[in-house]
């Protein structure tokens, strides 16, 4: 069983290396090597590790959960730096023969939205400096691991985002009115702290504590700024990063959470859930006055 999940992962690993040949095994890691061609990149060495996490048997059949860390090295013109991620994969095998296998994919965000109008109501004024290199050590820090100090959630990636924009220094403020402002207190947190499609929404509208500008390139980004998501381009929000650095060509790399990832390029076209009607939301957090 270890024996071919690891053989089928060599396999998949030499896929992306830069002078690779073979038969495509995976969609997700050839859009990868595509994508950085266009960026005049190239992934020169692949390392990864694995553990099995769950083995759930029945009869014939056996079903295998388990954790890879991959870590990409990328060389960009003279510029070097290393791409990770966490896939979570499932092998399912019959009579001991691997005949499948797939990553997992977690769903998506119920629209907690759908009947809610944010507000900025009013609240005492607060100053504050937006400390980037702060928020973006503390996206370095937990970009693979969960801070005891928040609530966890399955879809992660914008409580992390918060987390991170919050050691920036930025206040929270509205508790206790989930509805309101953007906070995570007492075991409960307000919609903006933790939903996807409403974090954008408060920054947009917010006119105290966090803020930020909708600015309308991705070249606009400093480092511990925002993106949102919208894959399906619909209109709902369904994903979020935070830059924590740039590549040999200028462009924000990201770190996130949900599908743990760390320094991945921003746009995202590798993933499982990209597709050609994606719309970006590029947001610059601003200091407090």
């Amino acid at each position: 069983m270890r024996t071919q999940l690891l053989e089928l992962l060599e396999k998949r690993m030499q896929q992306c290396v830069a002078d690779g040949r073979g038969p495509v095994l995976d969609d997700k890691f050839e859009r990868k090597t595509r994508l950085f061609e266009r960026r005049n990149s190239a992934i020169v060495n692949v390392k990864a590790r694995g553990n099995i996490q769950v083995i759930n048997s029945q009869e014939d059949t056996e079903e295998v959960d388990y954790k890879v860390h991959l870590q990409y090295f990328i060389k960009q013109k003279d510029h070097f730096y290393v791409e990770e991620e966490i896939e979570n994969r499932r092998g399912i095998f019959y009579k001991g023969i691997l005949i499948e296998d797939k990553e997992i994919l977690i769903s998506p965000q119920d629209d907690l939205m759908r009947d809610l109008s944010l507000f900025d109501a009013q609240s005492d004024e607060v100053r504050y400096t937006y400390d980037r290199r702060k928020a973006v050590q503390y996206a370095e820090k937990w970009w693979n691991s969960y801070n005891p100090a928040y609530h966890q959630f399955e879809v992660d990636c914008t409580n992390y985002i918060s987390q991170c924009v919050r050691a920036g220094g930025a206040p929270m403020r509205g508790y206790p009115n989930r509805g309101n402002g953007w906070w995570m207190q007492n075991n409960s947190w307000s919609y903006s702290w933790a939903v996807a499609n409403a974090f954008p929404r408060y920054l947009e509208a917010s006119k105290q504590g966090l803020r930020a500008k909708v600015v309308g390139d991705v070249s606009q980004l400093k480092l511990g700024d925002v993106i949102c998501y919208d894959f399906e381009g619909d209109g709902k929000y369904n994903h979020t990063t935070i830059v924590t650095a740039k590549d040999g060509n200028g462009e924000p790399l990201v770190n996130a959470h949900t599908y743990n990832s760390r320094m991945r390029y921003w746009a995202y076209e590798d993933s499982t859930a990209y597709t050609p009607n994606i719309k970006y939301r590029f947001f610059s957090i601003i200091d407090g006055q």
